[in-house]
Order: C-alpha cells, then sequence, then structure tokens
C-alpha cells in the first residue's frame, strides 16, 4: 500500500542518501503506521484501517516537518484481525509475528541511525500487540525513543463536537471511519451499501465505540455483533465531517510527535 503521491514527510519516495541526511539529525523520528486487512461491512473497502492510519499519520508528519526531522515509513498492512475471519475479506497474522514484524522495523530504523520511532495503529485489535511492541522494542533499544498511539483514540476529546450518532455509532465501519473514508478516499465507498447495527456490548463495564473503550475486555467474533460486519451508524457520515476529523486528528498526532522530538533529543 504505497501512495506514490504521499507528502514531503514520505520515507518511501526518498533516496538512500535523502534518508540518512533526516536520519542524522537530532531527535530524528520514524513514524510507522500500522493497520489491518479486514472486513468493514458492505460499504467500505477492507483496507480501511490502513488507508486512515497511513493517511493521519502523513497528515501530522507534513505539520511538523519543517520543524524536526521527521519520515513516515510505509504502512504495516496486515494486522491481528482473527476476530474478522468468519466474515470473510480478512487477512490476519499472528500477534507474535506482529510483534516481530514491528521489532524488524525498529530494528531498521535503529540502524539508519532515527533517535525515535512512533507507531501509530488504526485497529482496535492491534493496541494490546502495538503496546507489547513498544516495550519489547525499548528493552532491545534504550537509546531509541520508542512510543506507540491509536489514532482515532486522539478524537475523543473532540467527537463530540463533530458526531450526530449516539454512543456506539462511531463504532467499526460507523459515522467515524466512514466520515473519513468519504473524505480521503470517496471513490471507495459504497454508498448504497452502508449498513450497520450500533454496537451492543453485552459486558457493562465493556468497550462502548471507537473512542469510549472499558475496563473490561472479551473475546467475540465480530459476526455476533453484526450480520453486515459494520457497527455504528455510517448512514450519518459525511465527507465534510471526515475533513474536520482529519484536520483535528492530524493537529493532535503533530503535537505527539512533537513531544516524541522533544524526548528524543533528551
Amino acid at each position: 500500500m504505497l501512495r506514490l503521491d504521499a507528502g514531503p514527510a514520505s520515507l518511501a519516495t526518498k533516496t538512500r542518501t535523502e534518508i540518512a541526511d533526516v536520519a542524522r539529525q537530532s531527535g530524528s523520528v520514524l513514524v510507522v503506521p500500522v493497520g489491518s486487512i479486514e472486513q468493514h461491512g458492505h460499504h467500505l473497502p477492507v483496507a480501511t484501517d490502513t488507508l486512515l492510519a497511513d493517511a493521519v499519520a502523513e497528515r501530522g508528519a507534513e505539520r511538523v516537518a519543517d520543524d524536526q526531522p521527521t519520515l513516515v515509513a510505509p504502512p504495516v498492512w496486515t494486522g491481528y484481525s482473527p476476530h474478522h475471519l468468519s466474515l470473510g475479506g480478512t487477512l490476519t497474522t499472528d500477534a507474535d509475528r506482529l510483534v516481530g514484524l514491528l521489532e524488524d522495523v525498529a530494528d531498521s530504523a535503529a540502524e539508519l541511525g532515527f533517535d525515535a520511532v512512533l507507531l501509530v495503529n488504526g485497529h482496535g485489535g492491534n493496541g494490546p500487540v502495538v503496546d507489547l511492541a513498544v516495550s519489547t522494542i525499548g528493552e532491545e533499544h534504550p537509546d531509541l525513543e520508542v512510543t506507540g498511539v491509536t489514532y482515532f483514540e486522539l478524537a475523543a476529546p473532540f467527537a463530540d463536537e463533530i458526531r450526530d450518532s449516539d454512543t456506539g455509532g462511531m463504532a467499526h465501519g460507523g459515522e467515524f471511519e466512514t466520515s473519513l473514508v468519504l473524505h480521503l478516499y470517496p471513490d471507495l465507498v459504497r454508498e448504497d451499501e452502508t449498513e450497520g447495527t450500533y454496537l451492543d456490548e453485552p459486558y457493562d463495564r465493556g468497550g462502548k465505540d471507537l473512542l469510549e473503550g472499558g475496563p473490561v475486555n472479551s473475546y467475540t467474533e465480530f459476526e455476533e455483533y453484526s450480520e453486515s460486519g459494520a457497527i455504528g451508524d455510517p448512514d450519518l457520515a459525511s465527507a465534510e465531517k471526515g475533513e474536520e476529523l482529519f484536520d483535528r486528528l492530524g493537529d493532535e498526532l503533530a503535537d505527539v510527535l512533537r513531544t516524541v522530538h522533544e524526548q528524543a533529543t533528551e
């Protein structure tokens, strides 16, 4: 999933000497989007999580690239998604293999001379895996500033200003993700096939939404939540909402990147 039209912070479109010029600067940061290939109902592409993690990573990096040495790697497109397999359209990997892949990428980043790695996750099922990778990479590379963030959680402080759905409407393939894809990749949305159901989590203390987690976690096959594979209210999505979400997510991630850079220069 390589975007040749990517912005100025794209590592993939740089030469080896250009990458070296960035990496050798103090506080240099390599951003690694981590997505998935999994079903997103009848209306969104299976690459949704990868496309959105990559786009948000690029937007955040663009906003700091003039002030600090930052590059964005091509996204890790495979994620940990076994709970989606029964609905089809999903390619998943083992959790240990995903941790190992992220470790390998970080090893390479350190070899290139980067001072920091930021893993930008776009899939809820990857969250614990990315958290583990941050710990194992940090243990292996004590001089490397290693951090991880799940991009959609950055929207929690402002999403209520934009959303029209109630809690549960911004879940998997709902108002949130559909709005972003409508803004960024409108041709990939099958607007005549939107079908979702509000999240009905049996545990009162379980997660309620993409933006509202809970202390209780359980394993549930996705088909138990939704026949279509989408959870939430995609009918309330719009490109206008997606544009505002994307813009503000870019601001939030840029703020994270500034802190990572500062920590890496200490």
